[in-house]
């Protein structure tokens, strides 16, 4: 985790959204978790960059579309958040439902991505997974950029039986403990398993590593 001091050992979070009040019940909400702590909040994107870089959280929950424009803001925000703080974990958390918009966002950065009606276990379990460095998909999403990226050409260095295996857990958006469950072996193992397809297909993160399999045909 990037803090110290008196909230040491908690999950930092910055909320982003243009709405205070939903800002308010999320604030409230995610502070009912003795291990979350929200240390920030922004309506803009460049509020947003500001209190990230300011704050340092460990993730960053964010609305796509921040004020009444027609951009999707919070794009930007992903984008420049794995350029220049790539220890904070954005977690997208709007009302698109669109796969076009899904990928989007993967390819922008986000580590997760669940819609606003999620339910609040199901939020903070995907806060705590990208905390981790680990994706977090809800059902439909995950179906969504599964769907959307199959097809493509073979990667270049060509990935064992059993890391698809794994790969297709990932992307289930299972962590290393579930996924050596399902196949028998070790976390560490599932670890091991996931830094080779990281270096194969040349990527950093898991939910880019989901993205590229998509389009190679992977899955």
């Amino acid at each position: 985790m990037s803090a110290t001091g008196a909230g040491a050992g908690k999950i930092r979070i910055v909320l982003v959204d243009d709405h205070a009040v939903l800002r308010e019940g999320l604030r409230l909400m995610l502070q009912r978790e003795p291990d979350l702590e929200v240390v920030g909040e922004a309506s803009t994107a460049d509020a947003a960059l500001q209190t990230i870089r300011s704050t340092r959280p460990d993730v960053a929950v964010l609305d796509l579309k921040l004020g009444s424009g027609s951009e999707l803001d919070g794009l930007r925000v992903c984008a420049a958040v794995r350029e220049h703080f790539p220890d904070v974990a954005p977690l997208v958390l709007t009302t698109f439902l669109d796969e076009a918009i899904v990928v989007r966002a993967v390819r922008a950065g986000a580590r997760g991505y669940v819609v606003k009606n999620v339910d609040v276990t199901e939020l903070v379990a995907a806060v705590r997974s990208v905390s981790r460095g680990e994706s977090a998909f809800d059902p439909r999403t995950a179906s969504m950029v599964l769907d959307a990226l199959k097809g493509g050409s073979a990667t270049t260095e060509a990935l064992s039986a059993r890391e698809i295996e794994v790969l297709k857990l990932l992307a289930e958006g299972m962590s290393n403990k579930e996924i050596g469950a399902a196949l028998f072996i070790s976390a560490t193992t599932a670890k091991f398993h996931i830094s080779n397809i990281l270096r194969k297909l040349k990527v950093s993160r898991r939910a880019e590593a989901v993205y590229v399999a998509g389009r190679q045909g992977l899955l």
